[in-house]
């Protein structure tokens, strides 16, 4: 009887909404896939998200998915730092999960979390649903990157704190994020599994590089968090004949042309325009991702399975990526240590290089699949479902009752 329920559930589709801010990066990309998978498995989904950032790229991307959207693509101006406007934007929400009744209202970031659960948190201030749906966060960083000890990061932990009063479920992209949040914030009152990213089966095939492929490689948005001032000054004591290419745009882009004209590597070193990974990992031969912070970054993870040479720094989950050959990652914000590691990997043999790849891709195939981040996604809805709704039942009711 108890598998019969289980099968059952596995069966149950569900109404999911996803709730973001801008549509940018890797936290786009894990709702984007997250969302194209949960609807070929027979849910019902739909996303909301800012309507003034992503561009043209996100459009397309919003446009391919929209057919398998039941519950659409909603889009509407929302605010990066805190403003008066969230309290709208969170009403928007909370207007639309009474329209649409999902079971589940899952959170991205802290501005998607904020607006998931505001509503539930202040429920006479805003529309009510009909019934009460699983309220679900994921931090994507996000707020954990703040200090603990700067007034930001205090005030945006005691929010957290509060907002955890009203959450069913946290599944956390990576045990660093996890560890992070209890060591800023508190253990999670919620359901909290580590559920990984994951790429589609086609991501683990080699991505050659070009004829005319730089030396080295970056692939991200132009920003100083993103430790370009350490790459740049890096790659300017190595070997004068090397070259680099840095694919992307961003805030800092015309900062980080400006040291490169000082460091005198205006002629070693191109900045491309923005580019479908894939197809970036092609403009280079050794891809380098020198963080100050991150999560679990899509881009360590795409350059891996497509059996890129890599060079990257032990921040966030970077290390859970590398497995057992975290020992290769440096230090976040070391220039020396990042050219040391850079030159070493140079070093290598070809077919040295190679078979370092081949067993890493190996490892990031065996647990960060789309299929296991869907499957571990689903079974901590369904762990949160069944919890809110035994909390429903009356007193002493027989167990068949439903609410």
């Amino acid at each position: 009887m108890a598998q019969g329920k289980e099968d059952a559930e596995r069966r149950e589709s569900l109404r999911i909404l996803h709730v973001m801010r801008a549509p940018l990066g890797g936290l786009f990309r894990h709702v984007a896939d997250l969302a194209r998978a949960q609807a070929a498995d027979g849910h019902h989904v739909g996303i909301v998200a800012d309507s003034l950032t992503g561009g043209e790229a996100a459009a397309r991307v919003f446009e391919y998915l929209s057919p398998a959207l039941a519950l659409g693509v909603t889009r509407f101006p929302m605010r990066r730092l805190p403003h008066p406007g969230d309290l709208v934007a969170a009403w928007r929400v909370a207007r639309l999960v009474q329209r649409l009744a999902p079971d589940i209202v899952h959170g991205h970031g802290a501005k998607g979390g904020l607006y998931a659960r505001l509503p539930a948190l202040a429920p006479t201030l805003f529309p009510k649903p009909a019934h009460r749906p699983v309220r679900a966060y994921t931090p994507h960083g996000g707020s954990l990157h703040f200090r603990s000890n700067a007034f930001s990061g205090k005030v945006f932990f005691a929010a957290e704190r509060i907002m955890g009063r009203v959450t069913d479920l946290m599944p956390f992209e990576s045990d660093y994020a996890r560890r992070r949040f209890i060591e800023a914030v508190e253990a999670p009152r919620a359901l909290a599994p580590v559920v990984y990213n994951g790429l589609a089966p086609e991501e683990f095939t080699p991505a050659r590089p070009v004829s005319e492929a730089a030396d080295f490689l970056f692939v991200g948005e132009i920003r100083a968090a993103k430790g370009l001032a350490e790459l740049l000054e890096a790659f300017a004591v190595l070997p004068t004949h090397l070259t680099l290419a840095l694919v992307g745009s961003g805030p800092d882009e015309s900062a980080f042309r400006e040291l490169s004209r000082r460091l005198g590597l205006s002629d070693r070193v191109r900045f491309l325009d923005r580019m479908p990974t894939r197809e970036a990992l092609r403009c280079g031969r050794i891809l380098v991702v020198p963080s100050r912070a991150e999560s679990l970054p899509y881009v360590v993870l795409e350059g891996i399975a497509a059996k890129a040479p890599i060079v990257a720094t032990r921040v966030g989950g970077v290390p859970e990526i590398f497995g057992n050959q975290a020992h290769r990652l440096v230090p976040p914000k070391d220039a020396d240590a990042l050219a040391a590691a850079m030159r070493s990997m140079l070093k290598m043999g070809c077919e040295e290089r190679e078979a370092l790849a081949d067993q890493m891709a190996q490892f990031v195939k065996s647990r960060f699949t789309l299929a296991s981040m869907n499957d571990g996604v689903l079974q901590g809805y369904r762990a949160a479902l069944a919890s809110t709704r035994a909390a429903a039942l009356p007193e002493n009711a027989p167990e068949e009752w439903e609410p």
